[in-house]
């Protein structure tokens, strides 16, 4: 592949609701480019950039893929993003290098809730934006229903470039509305045919019209006295209205054929903007900055997404930013002050890569084995670092288990490095629950990395819920009496105490004593209070660790030759095997703080299901995109489907965030359900 400059490139990101045909849209686009020779089929599992093992099993992509297209004397670097919510880091990575976003719509299904967020996200970072509406040969397809959509949610934004002449249900041609022509298509091969008249295409027509007039005074004058424009100032308005946002043009087609996709490809080549005119987001000190690529400048590169392969090593996906980057060049990880060296620079084709003598600021490249380098590093000696990309936050967490005895190290190290590959995968071990948790955005995703594990380092696993980090306390005072007497053949074993057990507001045993008179020495009162301390760590309920406990050591007695350390400590657990049932214990839950920003009209199911998991609803209050913010308190052991039950309830659109917040008394039959299990 030949070299191009950033004044040449365009980097652009494919999103949308999953099974809108991102992927297919994709291949289409590299058939018509000469990059593939056919497009290829989900079903078949033969599309270039579906290339991973899960994807071809599961039908759908899963990660991040990326691939360059030579194309009109310049250079595409496309980024197919997965659609589905479970794998939503890959939308993240896209947008992180992206310098403009396709949102890809299904004519049968519409403007869904993947394809909304897609929008949201593409349009809060700043990115030029364009929607593709295709599947207009399936049932039910209606390309003006979905526009009307459209224009509804977003207004005077949205500007019809492409649009399809329908007969009965059936497109009968595709109407370029900037060019005044209509085609026909065979495959990508188009032929112009007679322009039709149609309410519906003139009605596109004026919409489009109206959003070039609205760039300039000089068009709108020229609108209002009836004047056309000329097909330069259509393509100046139209582009100028997507360098500011101001516009967001629409094209239609059918990506399993490649009904309209050469139009849409030939138009969108000469309205989106290059690699040198899109700024990329950096922290310098305290200051967000914005900047342009510096073919020039030092060598600067952002890495936007890893790969783990136990074979070939890490490969690193990276922008340049500014300069050129080879396999020679010095670089230093801005995180660690690490040095490395790439050794070689690649250009990613799906699931291969090609050697590159050298990326330049504005492309996309790779690299393997760059040691230390992670995900959202910046490389090279500059004064400032790139503004990583927001990931969503991990919500379904399962605990897991070796399936084969001896793999635990084998487990931990797999984990550690899909983790490395996808940053919303979170992995932790709960030291008082002595289970490793996994943590990920959904079922799938939880799925696809223990499949992910199997493949790539050889190891399964069992899963099951996480543990709840129950506690124990009492709720009454009591005194009682530790004794520990043992004699045999030389000395014997003798300490004496009696303890105060009472209720109070610690996390840990608080220990005092009271002792007149000697009747206990002050050197043996170390092992009464290690003896407690010790004891506290199970409690007499289910086992779990006591909180709100006060031990008050008053009185006891001791043998001179027979007392010991250990006797009194042993005497000590005596006592509190004795008196803690005396003290009413019950059992505590983890309460934890559950936020939840949802839609208006999804409110009234998520406050009935907080209901429904025990949760209390303590505030509400609106929040940006007509959601509202839902605070509650919940009890943790209530959550572990959450995430799943707020994606079916909320059809996605619903985020949340859970953190500790205290403990509180369990009711009585849930606390005897739980009691009942730990004792078995």
């Amino acid at each position: 592949m030949k070299q191009y400059t950033s004044q040449q490139i365009k980097n652009i990101a494919f999103l949308g609701h999953g099974g809108s045909g991102k992927t297919t849209l994709v291949d289409s686009i590299l058939y018509y480019g000469k990059a593939v020779e056919r497009i290829g089929k989900i079903a078949d599992g033969t599309t270039v950039m579906d290339f991973d093992v899960e994807e071809k099993k599961r039908k759908t992509s899963v990660q991040l893929s990326a691939y360059p297209l030579e194309i009109n004397d310049g250079k595409w670097n496309i980024l197919d993003a997965p659609g589905l919510f479970d794998f939503e880091a890959g939308a993240a990575e896209a947008l992180s290098c992206a310098d403009n976003a396709i949102i890809v719509l299904s004519g049968k299904s519409g403007m869904t809730v993947g394809a909304q967020q897609s929008y949201q996200k593409a349009k809060a970072l700043g990115k030029p934006t364009a929607f593709f509406i295709g599947k207009l040969d399936s049932n039910h397809a209606h390309f003006y229903r979905v526009i009307s959509i459209l224009t509804g949610l977003y207004g005077a934004v949205i500007c019809p470039i492409v649009v399809p002449y329908v007969e009965g249900e059936a497109v009968k041609c595709y109407v370029d509305l900037i060019n005044e022509k209509a085609y026909t298509f065979d495959g990508v091969k188009k032929t112009e045919c007679y322009m039709p008249n149609s309410d519906e295409v003139n009605q596109m027509r004026d919409i489009m019209l109206e959003a070039i007039a609205s760039m300039d005074e000089e068009l709108m004058e020229k609108y209002f006295e009836g004047e056309p424009f000329t097909y330069d100032e259509k393509i100046s308005a139209i582009s100028k209205g997507i360098r500011t946002g101001e516009i967001s043009p629409v094209f239609a087609g059918i990506q399993q054929t490649g009904d309209g996709v050469p139009l849409m490809v030939e138009l969108l080549d000469k309205l989106l903007p290059t690699a040198n005119e899109c700024a990329t987001a950096i922290i310098k000190g305290e200051d967000e900055q914005k900047i342009l690529p510096d073919e020039s400048g030092k060598p600067v590169a952002y890495v936007f997404k890893t790969i783990a392969d136990p074979f070939v090593g890490k490969l690193s996906y990276f922008k340049v930013i500014s300069g050129k980057i080879a396999g020679d060049t010095r670089l230093k990880i801005k995180r660690s002050d690490e040095d490395v060296r790439p050794g070689k620079v690649m250009y990613i084709k799906a699931g291969k890569q090609e050697d590159a003598a050298y990326i330049t600021a504005g492309d996309i490249g790779c690299a393997a084995k760059m040691g230390a380098v992670l995900t959202g590093d910046t490389l090279g000696d500059a004064d400032y670092v790139v503004k990583s990309a927001a990931f969503p936050v991990a919500n379904l967490s399962v605990a897991v288990f070796p399936a084969n005895k001896g793999d635990e190290e084998k487990i931990a190290n797999g984990l550690a490095r899909l983790a490395e590959e996808d940053l919303t995968i979170k992995v932790k071990y709960n030291t008082e629950t002595k289970e490793q948790i996994l943590s990920g955005l959904g079922e799938q995703h939880i799925d696809v990395i223990v499949s992910r594990l199997k493949q790539k380092f050889g190891v399964s696993i069992v899963m099951k819920a996480p543990s709840v980090a129950y506690r124990e306390t009492i709720r009454k005072t009591a005194k009682v009496q530790g004794k520990y007497k043992k004699q045999s053949g030389g000395h014997g074993q003798y300490g004496d105490v009696w303890i105060e057990f009472e209720p109070c507001d610690s996390e840990e045993l608080v220990f005092e004593e009271k002792v007149f008179g000697g009747a206990v020495p002050k050197n043996f009162f170390p092992a009464v209070e290690k003896g407690l301390r010790d004891s506290v760590k199970q409690g007499v309920l289910a086992g779990y660790p006591m909180v709100g406990v006060k031990a008050t050591l008053l009185d006891g007695s001791y043998h001179p030759v027979d007392s010991s350390e250990m006797a009194f400590k042993t005497a000590a657990s005596l006592a509190f095997k004795e008196g803690i049932p005396q003290c009413a214990p019950t059992l505590l839950e983890p309460i934890g703080i559950l936020e939840v920003i949802t839609a208006d009209d999804c409110l009234g199911d998520v406050i009935g299901e907080i209901n429904k998991r025990r949760g209390r609803v303590v505030g509400m209050e609106p929040c940006e995109n007509k959601n509202q913010k839902v605070t509650s308190e919940i009890p943790i052991s209530e959550t572990s489907d959450f995430a799943t039950s707020m994606r079916s309830i909320t059809q996605g659109r619903a985020t949340f965030t859970l953190e500790f917040k205290c403990y509180e008394e369990m009711p009585d039959m849930l606390a005897k359900e739980v009691i009942a299990k730990a004792q078995q």
